[in-house]
């Protein structure tokens, strides 16, 4: 089993969380000197001119992480044409976030009924989401909010300008539920 190759898939599925040494060494079963060997053996992989991501250490974590010199590109592969129009999670995702920011991604992610972390990476990308501060909530999540670029780009002038919601009442919800299941058995032809 090649602990190595396992460890470049865990950072990649944990994403912008990253891994701790103390996550590496319990994740695998191994002691904190071959965590750091297998660090540096993967590090070193990714330095060379062939590969285009790197491993980061950020605050106390460990992420995959593209590579500075290719910036241009990706922002080249932001604000092309065909990926300036956004997908349905993505109109999803951020209608969750101007209607009830500042929101935390669990708070989206609840709201949508699926994870929303890539979404909103997408939408930070496009400038039309960012960070506005850390929650009171355990672990201080992040805050999202809209930007001045999601007013631009959808021509508002405020965000008193977005779509009234006009949210059903859940009483009413069920009371209408019952009388169209009631209407429709009264509405049934018999043979």
């Amino acid at each position: 089993m090649n602990k190595q190759a396992i460890l470049e898939g865990l950072l990649f599925v944990v994403g912008d969380e990253g891994l701790t040494l103390d996550n590496i060494c319990e994740l695998l079963n191994i002691d904190m000197s071959e965590a750091k060997e297998l660090l540096k053996n993967l590090k070193d992989e990714y330095s060379q001119d062939k590969r285009g991501i790197r491993i980061s250490f950020l605050g106390s974590t460990f992420k995959l992480t593209t590579k500075q010199e290719h910036k241009e590109y990706y922002q080249k592969l932001i604000t092309t044409k065909e990926n300036n129009t956004l997908s349905q999670a993505a109109l999803e995702t951020l209608a969750i976030i101007a209607y009830n920011q500042p929101i935390t991604r669990i708070e989206v992610d609840e709201a949508r009924g699926i994870s929303s972390l890539n979404m909103i990476r997408k939408l930070m990308a496009k400038d039309l989401v960012k960070v506005a501060g850390k929650s009171d909530l355990p672990g201080k999540p992040n805050l999202y909010r809209t930007t001045s670029e999601f007013l631009d780009y959808f021509g508002l002038a405020t965000l008193d300008d977005l779509p009234k919601l006009d949210l059903p009442d859940e009483k009413n919800d069920e009371q209408e539920l019952f009388t169209s299941i009631y209407k429709e058995e009264n509405n049934c032809e018999t043979n």
